[in-house]
């Protein structure tokens, strides 16, 4: 979950013990095909930064392969000029202790020393500096009342520990509103994943979150504020003997209330969001053209409903509000969807 503390990552007291005794690692490499096993499929679309698997400046975006314990543990693409991560991708797993209460004590944000030299060692390392060439460093965030550090990878979607600490870098952070971050977008993340937890086979599912870049909106004078941030997720579901798929997005300003969801959307809605001139934006693009295993028209919202499952997810779906009826279901395209409802 996006932390809206000023300084700290908030962790469980054993993982802040092992973070002293144990390396964090991480790799800064060429190509995302170098990092394995957190993409379904391909590599992202992105227009004018990653195109066909390739990225467009290698000088600007760098691949970071997120390492801790020499195990690797999500991938992101960094913005060196902007200083935020593209998005940040990773394979959700579940929870090793999904009984265990989360403790939150604290853990110092870390940086990552090979975007600076590259001949340097890999370990990521606590932030030391007040500024970084190519990243942004720990007092950017500091004293301001408006935004604060949002996770693209979540810690709370962390399968360990070791996971969680892995989150708890600055290449993965953005700044975002601060009641958007606990608010909506917090929301958000607790239902897709409940969503994964409860309707993805092995409780697995691939997610995808990243941030738009702002024309020329910054925080402490470096730092771009990104415009908008988006979530994308994809798994099988033993359900529905089928692939399901939801995305998210919202503009990154503060919450107008404290009762405001963002809507799922289907994943064609945020390609069309994001793409720009001829180049199409995919989150989960295919092996060949239109090859996806996710759905891109119906939301997993939709397909839950259509065979009538019984939803243990809480969430106000917005895209749905005035066209409920409590004898006949949800109705969509002139045709009744019924659902079984939970009181």
């Amino acid at each position: 979950m996006m932390t809206p503390l000023n300084t700290w990552c908030l962790l469980p007291l054993t993982v802040l013990l092992l973070l002293s005794i144990s390396p964090t690692e991480t790799e800064v490499v060429q190509s995302m095909s170098q990092c394995e096993g957190f993409i379904l499929n391909k590599p992202p679309q992105v227009p004018g930064i990653l195109e066909n698997g390739q990225i467009v400046n290698q000088n600007r975006y760098r691949v970071i392969c997120q390492t801790y314990e020499n195990k690797r543990r999500f991938v992101t693409l960094y913005d060196t000029n902007n200083k935020i991560p593209v998005f940040s991708a990773y394979k959700y797993r579940g929870q090793e202790n999904s009984e265990e209460k989360e403790e939150r004590p604290k853990t110092h944000w870390k940086i990552e020393p090979q975007l600076e030299d590259r001949s340097t060692d890999k370990n990521m390392k606590n932030c030391d500096q007040a500024e970084y060439k190519n990243q942004a460093s720990d007092n950017d965030y500091k004293n301001n009342k408006d935004y604060n550090r949002g996770h693209l990878f979540p810690s709370s979607y962390g399968f360990d520990g070791s996971d969680k600490i892995s989150t708890c870098t600055l290449t993965n952070i953005v700044p975002q509103a601060i009641s958007f971050n606990s608010g909506s977008w917090n929301k958000m993340e607790k239902y897709i994943k409940c969503i994964l937890d409860n309707y993805c086979e092995n409780k697995e599912g691939y997610v995808v979150t990243g941030a738009k870049a702002s024309p020329d909106k910054q925080l402490s004078s470096r730092v771009n504020i990104p415009s908008m941030l988006w979530s994308a997720f994809c798994c099988y579901s033993h359900q529905n003997r089928k692939w399901i798929a939801g995305a998210f997005w919202g503009d990154n300003v503060q919450d107008e209330s404290k009762t405001k969801h963002l809507t799922m959307r289907t994943l064609t809605d945020l390609y069309d969001e994001l793409s720009t001139g001829r180049t199409r934006f995919e989150a989960f693009p295919g092996p060949r053209e239109n090859t996806s295993k996710c759905p891109l028209k119906e939301t997993a919202e939709e397909s839950l409903r259509a065979l009538n499952i019984k939803t243990t997810c809480k969430y106000p779906p917005e895209n749905l509000k005035g066209i409920f009826h409590k004898d006949n279901g949800f109705m969509k395209n002139g045709k009744t969807l019924r659902i079984i409802v939970k009181d």
